[in-house]
């Protein structure tokens, strides 16, 4: 799995993870608890990350 960029939708409790390759392809969605996210992105080769969160996410 080759991601490049990610966009995370960062709440209280659920992630939800987006991930495109270098043509723009998708190559992951995933839903992540909170206690799963440090495990899921030390997998993960460097990206470029955005995140977006709504007002109840701090």
């Amino acid at each position: 799995m080759q991601v490049t960029t990610i966009g995370i939708d960062l709440a209280k409790h659920v992630f939800q993870v987006h991930g495109v390759d270098a043509d723009g392809s998708v190559v992951v969605r995933r839903k992540l608890r909170r206690s799963e996210v440090i495990r899921f992105f030390v997998k993960l080769p460097a990206a470029l990350i955005g995140m977006e969160a709504c007002p109840t996410a701090h």
